[in-house]
């Protein structure tokens, strides 16, 4: 069966054809031919990531990743890598909160290859303490390299931990480091046989393949490998914030600085497209707001509003974030009472039609960018199913972007931007020797 929506012309979206299929274990696979380039993007997405995770071994699934690439009964550590490598792939993974992710990206010829080593890794991973212990050491300089010894690693952990009180997105991806240094092979072994199996993972190959060719080959190298059936679905909810937040964090730093995260939608959610286009006309570029009220005049280095849009949204409720870097002799207190005037501003007056017109025309380009490549296609089916349930709603992606009102804009400014909605985190530079007092940061 092939799902397809009809193309809205405003939307300017090519339409995805997906032919989806299930395995009788449970293995989900989604095949999107297109056989202009003799290439595919093969991707396996596993639904686990931090999310799942409890305290006690955050960081987790960031660290299976890894174990990933330790080698097999029949292959030796990165030896996955350098096979696929030398047929010209391209091969990488990630971990989210929500996922972790490995994709090839292939000659056409060797797919049968990359699903043969993936199915391969996943039913015969070599899992012992030398690689485990050899593994979690990697992961635990990667954290001091991209937590601790970054400029707002710290600050962006304090922020997600103070705006999270009951969800796990409270915790980073990266996780803990006393949790990444007292787990052990157990819970790892204890991860492997709860989520990674044919029931918790989907297959996704966009590319010059034929559906039910590539159908067969998967179903040859994975329709063995048992499964326990699905994961049971984590329902957890964050309760609503009753008042702001505050958090003052003391490092060594060149500037100040303050993060503040307003709680939004999950990707589920229709109002992730209104959110997305707010965010473009608050920093998306040279022409928005923030750039022209705040970092062109000189006043702050850095002013932004982010959001992860589809298909990076994350499954439950996200934060939007807001960056205010101040410039150097500048206040940063002012900085912030200034940054709220421009929000009030906002709520009061609502977007200027120049200015969705203008973010809807930058959604439409990086749409296109990202369209034409096998690899973006693919997440973005993948990604969809996995966390709205519904891989077909790609295809009305930038309709839903196109549909988008001033009025929609308006009200999620008023909805979400509210003060009793937000966290807020500052950086206050201090000297190396009273850091040092401080203790050390981990």
């Amino acid at each position: 069966m092939t799902l397809a929506l009809k193309l809205d012309p405003a939307a300017w979206q090519p339409e995805i054809e997906i032919v989806p299929y299930r395995l009788d274990n449970g293995l989900k696979i989604f095949v999107l031919p297109d056989p202009r380039v003799p290439a595919v993007s093969l991707q396996l997405h596993y639904h686990v990531g931090s999310r799942h995770e409890l305290q006690g071994i955050t960081g987790i699934s960031h660290l299976f990743e890894h174990l990933m690439f330790r080698g097999s009964e029949t292959l030796g550590p990165e030896e996955f890598s350098r096979i696929l490598q030398a047929k010209g792939g391209e091969i990488n993974a990630f971990t989210t909160r929500d996922h972790t992710s490995y994709f090839e990206n292939l000659p056409a010829e060797h797919l049968e290859l990359g699903l043969q080593l993936e199915a391969d890794r996943l039913a015969n991973l070599k899992l012992n303490d030398e690689n485990f212990q050899t593994e979690r050491q990697v992961v635990i300089s990667e954290r001091k390299l991209r937590s601790v010894d970054s400029p707002f690693g710290l600050v962006l952990e304090q922020l997600f931990a103070a705006a999270y009180t009951q969800h796990p997105y409270q915790w980073p991806v990266i996780g803990w480091d006393q949790d990444l240094k007292r787990m052990g092979l157990r819970e790892c072994l204890s991860y492997y046989q709860t989520y990674y199996h044919p029931g918790n993972l989907s297959v996704v190959i966009a590319g010059d393949a034929r559906p039910d060719q590539a159908r067969d080959l998967v179903e040859k190298h994975f329709g063995k490998i048992p499964s326990p059936g699905p994961v049971a679905d984590l329902k957890v909810a964050e309760p609503p914030q009753r008042g702001e937040r505050r958090a003052l964090l003391k490092k060594v730093s060149q500037v100040e600085a303050l993060f503040a995260g307003f709680h939004i939608v999950g990707m589920a959610h229709p109002d992730v497209y209104p959110l997305t286009l707010l965010a473009v006309v608050l920093s998306g570029g040279r022409s928005s707001r923030f750039y022209q009220e705040f970092v062109k005049p000189g006043r702050a280095v850095e002013m932004e509003a982010e959001i992860a849009s589809p298909p990076w949204t994350s499954q439950d409720p996200d934060l939007m974030v807001l960056t205010a870097i101040a410039a150097p002799g500048q206040s940063l207190s002012q900085l912030e009472d200034d940054l709220w005037a421009a929000l009030a501003r906002l709520e009061k007056d609502g977007v200027q039609p120049v200015e969705l017109a203008r973010a809807k025309k930058l959604i439409r380009a990086q749409a296109a960018r990202g369209l034409s490549q096998n690899f973006y296609r693919g997440l973005l089916v993948g990604l969809f199913d996995m966390k709205t349930g519904d891989a077909g709603k790609v295809n009305e992606m930038l309709k839903l972007y196109e549909a988008v009102t001033l009025e929609d804009l308006h009200r999620v400014a008023k909805e979400y931007l509210r003060e009793d909605n937000r966290t807020v985190v500052a950086l206050k530079p201090v000297s190396p020797e009273e850091s040092r007092t401080l203790g050390e940061m981990v």
